[in-house]
């Protein structure tokens, strides 16, 4: 189903709200630039020198810029697909499919943002020791006010929320060209040419490899023009924005990380409190540089806040209108806010939050998973670009060349993608199995109410594997193989 409205909560419906390329824009850069670009200095002088920073970001780069090549193609094959992952697994692989990319997609942004207020809190925590790591019971206190608040806002309707999330990326963006701009100023290059190389006794793939899931965490929100995609004004931009977007961000990161190495030796970036950007700008402003990068990061983790808020209420909703998931979640509002899904995410993000308080290793374990569960659906929407671009090659009139390049294009993000997953580690994994096996549970409910089946014949199957990896991350943490 992919009607532009559904009756709020009974009654009229809801008008469809639109917005322009320049906003969906927003979107990918309010759900990437988040507070991952504020310790790139610091975490990749551990790991490698200028030539393996080059390199990583070549590799992750090209890796994530096929990926955003196959939302392009999909929004422009399939325009009548919204709800990009989600849709784009369903179509592909099959009901149970779209559910696990819907529901692990959601999964995966709300425990994104409980990182973002655990950051917001421990960046004041370097002024109120009260705060602490942003773990504390006022840490969560007050953790707890702003999302109602950030909830409040966003109740009041998509475009509202839309203009404030435009407003604060370019917030957001502006202090780090600043930085950019100021560390080229005081650039010396013998500075430069003496961070070329990493740690001799580490050959150069080992030091790439050790950057890479930093820039699978950094890249994750290229999906955000796809997820908001029922709001776009013409379909075609949803692609547009979407390249635009990736691009953008990948000349911030990329910036970023190696004009710090102009500034200072790598074994001093390298040992830079987080955000190591504030301790660069600090060795060439003074002392002010620093607190001017906290404010900046504020304003960058709210902005993903808001639009990782937006894409997980709009995948459950369009999942919910679609059957697989029960009729709560596809509830809106005169505004055209998906009120149930919203309120739903709202409401996890809490229960999180009050976790933190008792978890000796929340952030760490939250990180990780979240990266695993968003890679998920990246893997099934890379392989249903498969299928569309293999479909294409066989039907006349399509382009046998433009066919094969799409292909080519879809089976190396693929690729790319998997790997990915491999890489993120297998533990996290299992845990990831762990929250999408009992939300099936949503997914059966929904299926019943509608008088259907539950599950396929071959989907059996694939339940059957992920319930066997949530027993086994169940029997790794109790056997304290797995440490939350």
């Amino acid at each position: 189903m992919t009607d532009d409205t559904v009756p709020p909560t009974g009654g009229a419906p809801a008008p469809r709200t639109s917005v322009s390329m320049l906003t969906l824009s927003s979107f990918v850069v309010g759900s990437m630039v988040g507070a991952g670009v504020f310790s790139l200095p610091g975490t990749f002088a551990r790991e490698t020198g200028v030539i393996g920073s080059l390199v990583a970001w070549l590799v992750a780069g090209t890796g994530m810029f096929l990926l955003a090549l196959v939302f392009h193609r999909l929004a422009l094959r399939r325009p009548d697909l919204d709800a990009g992952v989600y849709a784009y697994a369903r179509a592909g692989f099959g009901r149970y499919a779209g559910f696990l990319s819907a529901f692990g997609y959601w999964a995966s942004a709300c425990a994104g943002n409980v990182l973002y207020w655990i950051l917001i809190m421990s960046t004041i925590g370097m002024v109120l020791p009260g705060l602490g790591e942003g773990d504390t019971v006022l840490a969560v206190a007050l953790s707890s006010v702003g999302l109602w608040i950030f909830y409040a806002l966003v109740r009041r309707g998509a475009r509202e929320a839309a203009a404030v999330n435009r407003v604060v990326s370019i917030a957001k963006v502006l202090p780090i060209a600043v930085f950019v701009v100021l560390c080229l100023v005081a650039f010396d290059p013998a500075v430069f040419a003496a961070n070329l190389a990493g740690e001799a006794s580490t050959p150069l793939f080992d030091q790439v490899r050790g950057t890479l899931l930093l820039t699978v965490f950094a890249f994750i929100g290229v999906e955000g023009a796809s997820a908001y995609s029922r709001h776009a004004r013409r379909r075609r931009d949803i692609g547009r924005a979407t390249v635009l977007g990736y691009l953008s961000v990948l000349a911030v990161f990329a910036s970023v990380t190696i004009v710090s190495f102009g500034v200072l030796p790598r074994d001093d970036i390298a040992k830079l409190a987080q955000p190591s950007v504030g301790g660069v700008l600090a060795a060439v402003v003074g002392p002010w540089g620093a607190a001017f990068v906290g404010v900046a990061l504020i304003a960058a983790v709210l902005g993903a806040y808001i639009s990782w808020t937006l894409m997980a209420a709009e995948v459950l909703l369009i999942a919910a209108r679609d059957g697989d998931l029960p009729p709560v979640f596809a509830r809106t509002n005169g505004r055209d806010v998906p009120v149930g899904a919203l309120t739903m995410s709202t409401l996890l993000v809490q229960a999180l939050l009050l976790v933190v308080v008792f978890s000796s290793n929340a952030f760490d374990v939250a990180l990780n998973l979240t990266s695993a569960l968003v890679l998920v659906p990246y893997v099934l929407t890379a392989g249903y670009g498969v299928r569309v671009a293999w479909a294409d090659r066989r039907m006349p009139g399509r382009g046998s060349v433009a066919a094969a390049a799409a292909l080519v294009v879809a089976v190396l993000a693929t690729g790319y993608t998997a790997f990915l997953l491999y890489a993120a580690g297998g533990e996290y994994v299992l845990l990831a199995m762990l929250i999408l096996v009992p939300g099936t549970a949503l997914f059966a409910l929904a299926r019943r109410r509608a008088g259907a089946r539950v599950f396929a014949p071959w989907e059996w199957v694939l339940f059957a594997l992920c319930a066997a990896g949530a027993l086994a991350a169940l029997a790794l943490i109790a056997t304290g193989a797995i440490a939350l």
